[in-house]
């Protein structure tokens, strides 16, 4: 009798392992895990089904017609990073750095990079870990992408120690540059600006997981959650940028589209109203869906009146 007990638990065990493993590890690939056997460099599985519908503003622009070179640096964890430094027509000490979103490369940011170069700043557009030519292979909703922005700002100071520097991210980069504030950055950060960023990573996998296959969250993400750790290297609690807002002592803008279908616009006013940011903003573009803010006619006039109070002294 005993001996039965033990197996009939045992194989429950496995059975609920094995559940984990298949159930939470398809989710993590489907989600973010990059490349397919017929590009090795496109996005997650995911991606366009994510954004259909939701009439996302996310498209690659045409390369800004300024003087460039590549950069590159190594991540804490070994992989090769690359970027793009963009330089205005007179050189200066006002540096920002462009932060794509999920399942983009850094050509989703050359429309904000343009029009900061236009406005004489100098540009780095990096192509997150597991995005464009950099290294990886899991996207980390800006668990690690934050610490890798810390590392940017720092090779902008290495070659410019007088730079004041404006982290600027939209959607997955906009919570990867609210992570980022709440690190250990060099003095020369002076602002930030957070574009339709969530306030955690599990709130907006809940919401497209419900809309794309009619799923709860519990068991799902509970079994991706443990598999992400072991695919990926983190959890879903690694990335929770409400935390990260009550943290920092940069200066904020929140930006939002208040006809965003992927990240509520309630997520923006939480983040806004529970940030400890020394100074903080928002702009909302009446009507705007989710990464498409920039394309209301106040959207520039709002960031450059916030980050040049900063950036220009």
């Amino acid at each position: 009798m005993l001996t039965s007990g033990v197996t009939f638990f045992a194989a429950f065990v496995l059975m609920v392992v094995a559940i984990i493993y298949f159930v939470g590890g398809y989710f993590v690939d489907l989600g973010l895990r990059r490349g397919s056997a017929e590009d090795p460099s496109a996005p997650p599985a995911i991606f366009r089904s994510a954004f259909e519908g939701n009439g996302s503003g996310l498209h690659p622009a045409s390369r800004p017609d300024f003087a460039s070179e590549e950069w590159q640096l190594q991540s804490f964890d070994g992989l090769r990073l690359l970027a793009t430094h963009f330089s205005p027509e007179r050189r200066s000490h006002q540096w920002v750095i462009i932060v794509h979103g999920y399942g983009c490369n850094q050509e989703y940011g050359w429309n904000y990079a343009e029009a900061y170069l236009e406005h004489g700043y100098e540009v780095v557009t990096p192509d997150l870990r597991a995005s464009g030519k950099s290294e990886g292979t899991y996207l980390t909703m800006g668990a690690m992408e934050s610490r890798d922005i810390a590392a940017w700002t720092k090779r902008i100071t290495e070659e410019d120690p007088e730079a004041r520097i404006v982290l600027h991210g939209v959607s997955m980069g906009a919570a990867t540059v609210m992570l980022a504030t709440a690190q250990a950055l060099p003095e020369n950060v002076v602002a930030a600006v957070e574009d339709c960023g969530y306030t955690d990573t599990r709130a907006v996998f809940e919401l497209e997981l419900k809309k794309l296959f009619g799923l709860p969250g519990f068991p799902v993400l509970d079994c991706a959650d443990l598999m992400c750790q072991t695919k990926a290297g983190f959890r879903f609690s690694d990335v929770e940028p409400l935390r990260a807002v009550r943290q920092t002592r940069v200066p904020m803008l929140f930006i939002h589209g208040n006809a965003d279908r992927l990240v509520p616009y309630e997520m923006m006013e939480r983040l806004f109203a529970e940030s400890a940011a020394p100074v903080k903003e928002e702009f909302t573009a009446k009507g705007a869906a989710h990464a498409a803010a920039y394309q209301d006619k106040g959207y520039y006039p709002a960031v450059f009146g916030f980050v040049d109070r900063y950036a220009r002294i």
